[in-house]
């Protein structure tokens, strides 16, 4: 992966300006050391697919993608992306922050971009050519191209974006928090651990994080779970006994506990109630 970040130097913003602000530009493509688990982001990020084919995965779906598609993906939305062995997935993604596709029920949406590729292939690229020559200025360049870019987008049918945070902001320590548990859920996690990655009380960030979330830490890593085994249970073979190693329960009873108390029935009636739909 090639990855610049933006420091937010350069060209002053106007005073009380909410305009959307480039956070990084990246370009990846497919490799053996592909990171295809679900992950989140801070800010807003735009995939635009240059080349190859392969699956985009949120917790609720996952459905193919391929070369001139667009994927808008909001801040702290779970998601990955999972290439074709043979058509190898190549992409640039824009990270933006002050942004959200407005369109988008479940913080994401897709678009295959029919009419005007070639300009906004241009555009990134540009972007990505200023920001690995690091003359002075590229900041302030990229920033303009980056407004070329979202009114190119705009053109497009079905297409409306938001500069407005997306509903009342979690304070910064359980934020910090959600995204960590997002990123790390198949690994051992305490609630000791978490509060000493956020320097709080464990008590106290308890509570914080259950009147940001409605939810305790540790329950949100029971669901993160939980959400990544009915993936496992539809789309693998794997035995309960290693998906519930592989998710970081301490045990296959726990682990079925923790289903049961989630979706009301054991993963066991959950696989075969799925693969009888399949």
């Amino acid at each position: 992966m090639v990855r610049y970040q933006f420091s937010g130097s350069g060209m002053p913003e106007p005073p009380g300006s909410t305009a959307p602000r480039l956070s990084y530009i990246a370009k990846d493509q497919f490799s053996s050391d592909w990171n295809s688990e679900l992950h989140t982001h801070s800010c807003a990020e735009l995939f635009f697919i240059l080349d190859g084919h392969g699956h985009f995965r949120t917790l609720y779906e996952e459905f193919p993608i391929s070369v001139q598609d667009l994927l808008i993906v909001n801040a702290n939305v779970p998601h990955t992306e999972i290439s074709s062995l043979k058509s190898p997935l190549q992409y640039i993604v824009l990270g933006i922050e002050g942004l959200e596709a407005a369109s988008s029920d479940q913080g994401y949406a897709m678009l295959h971009i029919y009419n005007g590729w070639s300009e906004l292939n241009s555009s990134i690229a540009l972007m990505l050519q200023e920001s690995s020559k690091t003359l002075p200025g590229h900041e302030e360049v990229c920033r303009y191209l980056l407004n070329v870019v979202l009114i190119q987008l705009a053109r497009q049918q079905d297409l409306s974006f938001s500069d407005e945070a997306p509903g009342p902001r979690a304070n910064r320590e359980c934020e910090l928090i959600r995204r960590y548990i997002d990123n790390h859920f198949k690994e051992d996690l305490t609630l000791d651990h978490l509060a000493r990655l956020a320097h709080l009380n464990k008590y106290y960030l308890s509570h914080s994080f259950r009147r940001e979330f409605g939810t305790s830490p540790i329950n949100y890593l029971i669901s993160r779970r939980v959400d990544e085994s009915r993936f496992l249970l539809r789309k693998t073979d794997y035995s309960l006994s290693l998906i519930a190693e592989i998710l970081g329960f301490s045990s296959l009873s726990y682990f079925s506990q923790c289903f049961r108390r989630v979706e009301g029935i054991s993963p066991t009636e959950y696989r075969k109630q799925n693969r009888q739909k399949s």
